[in-house]
């Protein structure tokens, strides 16, 4: 991995700023975890019988975003990314898939729930979360995803040590 170039969130801020901050923190960590990696080593499995890999990583976090933003905020019946139906572990499959593959769409969803949140007026904005069949507020869903980020840049250090043994932030 290169330099640290993740965004800094700030210490003193509102908390909408700070949420913002945390989230594109956690956004760009997933990224730093798979800088200098080619596709093979994007799959390189954890360790059997898991299928977990960073490229099957992205692309759950991908899936994420969708669901979390897109499908809550603007379009309840939007398709996922890797599967028809609402099935998280498809994103895992990666051994047809490519580093360009996942990153576009990753960062295509990214840039999407990115849109929406800047164009809320407030936090309290609602949306319908159609796998709860329940209403969340905008404030919830970026709690959400930033633990999901949370969770699983937890399993990204772990899964790039074990490719090449570079740890670290």
């Amino acid at each position: 991995m290169t330099a640290d170039s993740r965004p800094e969130p700030p210490h003193l801020g509102d908390e909408r700023a700070t949420l913002r901050a945390f989230l594109d923190y956690q956004r760009a960590t997933l990224a730093m975890k798979c800088e200098g990696l080619g596709d093979e080593e994007l799959r390189q499995r954890s360790m059997p019988p898991s299928t977990l890999t960073l490229l099957g990583l992205v692309r759950h976090m991908a899936e994420v975003e969708r669901a979390w933003f897109r499908r809550v905020f603007e379009d309840h019946d939007a398709p996922m990314v890797w599967a028809p139906t609402i099935d998280f572990q498809a994103a895992y499959d990666v051994s047809e898939s490519s580093r360009a593959e996942a990153f576009a769409a990753w960062e295509a969803e990214v840039e999407t729930s990115r849109r929406i949140e800047r164009e809320a007026e407030s936090l309290d904005l609602v949306g319908y979360q159609p796998r709860w069949e329940e209403e969340v507020s905008l404030r919830m869903v970026l709690v959400h995803v930033l633990l999901e980020y949370g969770r699983h840049n937890g399993h990204a250090d772990f899964l790039r040590e074990g490719v090449d043994g570079v740890v670290g932030a």
